[in-house]
């Protein structure tokens, strides 16, 4: 919290020690990172380990499943137990679910008695008896569906979180790579969000054009849970992850300073969580297959500072309020 603090931020993202950050002097504003569906996955069976996130059968996830509306309020109990703390920010409900273009012909796929293969036959049947007999799957169709489940989803486990905690932001799954292209998505997330947490890959600059959209589907701001740059200069292969690959940790800094600024520009973001605290450990059993090999944290697996990095970060950090203000002024 020292090193955070010094060098100008004011909070921790997903998958931190929450308890250890919490007790310390001077605490940092944190976030919950929740597994609604994936733990519901893990009770069910059938889910998988892919790199980044939890695989599902076709691609298709369980909120068609009756027993899931049970299983989230069940899961959510635990939310009352910080219900009360004004250093926590808000909840994310799960991370990179699979809201994918192509989730219609996805739940397709599934074996005729799954719930999710019975649900998209009620959808199509209502929507066929609306069109042509002829008609096959369209690209509209495939955004409604995808629209459809995302309701469903976010309509659930939103649901469960305010009634177990109504003092926090609901902050969602983490919406990442084709999610981040459906107005469907948004529009489902402004209807039950506070905030729309998003997973910002394989960009150099933030596309202004994706991020007015985001706001405008949604009619909700923005929080860029996830991106990052790895140097070379590190001893590490960077081989993993789906950050920016570049040659120091001063250009890891150029990096986040140019970021940064289009997030501010954009006028739609309301913060940013960087990917992550600590190195990849390589002797690490446990990580999945993105975190295996790369330099990824602001400090190495000694706990020291890459200070190039963090300098330009501070920098940058420091001014976030004055260069707000610059880019929110009224255009003469």
């Amino acid at each position: 919290t020292k090193l955070l603090r010094e060098h100008g931020f004011n909070g921790a993202g997903a998958w931190s020690d929450t308890a250890l950050l919490r007790a310390s002097p001077q605490p940092v504003v944190y976030t919950m990172m929740w597994n609604f569906m994936s733990s519901y996955g893990r009770k069910r069976g059938g889910i998988y380990q892919q790199a980044g996130h939890m695989g599902y059968p076709q691609d298709g996830i369980f909120v068609f499943d009756p027993e899931f509306v049970a299983f989230c309020d069940d899961y959510a109990k635990r939310l009352a137990a910080t219900k009360d703390d004004p250093w926590l920010l808000g909840h994310f409900s799960d991370n990179e679910l699979p809201f994918y273009t192509k989730s219609l012909d996805n739940f397709l796929k599934l074996a005729p008695g799954d719930a999710g293969r019975q649900a998209v036959d009620r959808w199509l049947a209502e929507r066929r008896a609306r069109l042509p007999a002829e008609s096959g799957l369209t690209d509209e169709m495939r955004q409604d569906f995808l629209g459809f489940v995302a309701e469903r989803y976010l309509q659930i486990t939103t649901s469960a979180i305010r009634h177990y905690d109504p003092n926090h932001l609901c902050l969602g799954p983490r919406f990442d790579f084709q999610a981040l292209q459906s107005p469907r998505v948004f529009e489902a997330a402004g209807r039950h969000l506070d905030v729309v947490a998003v997973n910002y890959h394989h960009a150099w600059s933030p596309d202004p054009v994706r991020t007015a959209n985001w706001v405008k589907w949604s009619g909700k701001p923005f929080l860029v849970t996830e991106w990052y740059a790895k140097g070379m200069d590190s001893g590490f292969a960077n081989t993993t992850g789906a950050g920016w690959v570049v040659a120091t940790q001063a250009d890891r800094g150029r990096f986040y300073q140019n970021f940064a600024l289009g997030l501010l520009e954009s006028g739609g973001c309301v913060g940013w969580h960087w990917f992550k605290y600590r190195d990849n450990d390589p002797a690490s059993k446990t990580a999945d297959p993105s975190n295996l090999d790369s330099n990824k944290g602001i400090v190495n697996l000694r706990l020291e500072p890459y200070a190039p990095l963090l300098s330009a970060m501070h920098e940058l950090n420091r001014q976030v309020y004055s260069l707000t203000a610059y880019f929110d002024r009224p255009v003469k």
